[in-house]
């Protein structure tokens, strides 16, 4: 499943895109909210798949990845992310409960996170890693 924005309404000052590539709905939301409140535009995507056709179309700022997904995992998606030209501004926060898999992956994102991870935890990191560029 794909979800274009997330549920809440996002006010039209948000500019830059944050895709949540997360296939547990209810943390989803959760890390869709916590970028909103870092001031980026968001989308869910629940499945690795999704996920792939979804960066084939867009270049978002950041990408919350969870490393186990359906379809196409979270390393898949990294290794895609990593060797597209087009995203090579993007920026990857890893999101897993994994933490053999997550310190192995280290080197290749630009952040990691070992799950549970905290809404301000989340939103603070997010500041600090893309700039927040406001409609004016």
């Amino acid at each position: 499943m794909w979800l274009r924005e997330s549920p809440d309404s996002q006010p039209l000052r948000f500019k830059q895109l944050a895709l949540v590539i997360e296939d547990d709905p209810d943390l989803a939301i959760i890390f869709a909210g916590a970028l909103r409140q870092a001031g980026f535009k968001t989308e869910i995507i629940l499945e690795g798949r999704y996920a792939l056709e979804r960066l084939a179309e867009t270049v978002p700022a950041i990408v919350l990845l969870d490393i186990h997904l359906p379809y196409y995992s979270g390393v898949e998606i990294l290794q895609k992310i990593r060797t597209d030209a087009r995203l090579v501004q993007t920026k990857v926060m890893l999101a897993t409960a994994d933490s053999i898999r997550a310190e192995q992956l280290q080197a290749e994102a630009d952040l990691v996170l070992l799950k549970p991870i905290s809404y301000r935890q989340l939103r603070d990191l997010a500041e600090r890693l893309g700039p927040f560029d406001p409609v004016d």
